[in-house]
């Protein structure tokens, strides 16, 4: 008497991996989803908040003059104008750059911390458009994983 012991077949083997390959496109498809939406969302609330300040470009700026500030490409180019105006007032030096007494120093600090405002809002557009558009990718590659394992399992 013998025992025969049968090992598991390729089918097997197939259809298990099929299924996680499945369960990993699901789990990449919601990933996806909430990447987009969270960046959408943050896309949002940084252009309202950025609204709602009712900046407008100065007219003097080589870009964008006289658009309202709520864009990634706004407030950019007011930061720039901002950055002119305030070497204008510091004599062609930054803030770290002028005497701690010159009475310009005050206003070009400002500027400089209006500049970092608007530098931030224009890294948190660009954040957000990496999430939603990382989110739309992962979304398309669990797509692709999802459709590969339904023909595994054929």
């Amino acid at each position: 008497m013998s025992a025969t012991t049968s090992a598991p077949s390729s089918t097997t083997t197939s259809r298990g991996s099929a299924g996680i390959v499945r369960l990993l496109g699901i789990i990449t498809i919601i990933g996806g989803l909430v990447l987009a939406i969270a960046g959408g969302v943050t896309w949002g609330i940084v252009q309202s908040q950025l609204s709602a300040e009712n900046i407008t470009v100065a007219e003097d700026a080589e870009w964008l003059a006289g658009d309202e500030v709520n864009g990634p490409f706004s407030a950019y180019a007011q930061a720039e104008i901002i950055n002119k105006h305030a070497l204008d007032i510091g004599g062609g030096k930054t803030y770290a750059e002028l005497d701690r007494e010159d009475p310009a120093r005050a206003t070009v600090m400002n500027g400089s911390f209006l500049r970092a405002s608007l530098f931030t809002s224009v890294l948190s557009f660009g954040v957000s458009a990496m999430a939603m558009g990382l989110g739309v990718l992962f979304a398309l590659v669990g797509t692709a994983l999802v459709k590969v394992s339904s023909t595994v399992r054929s």
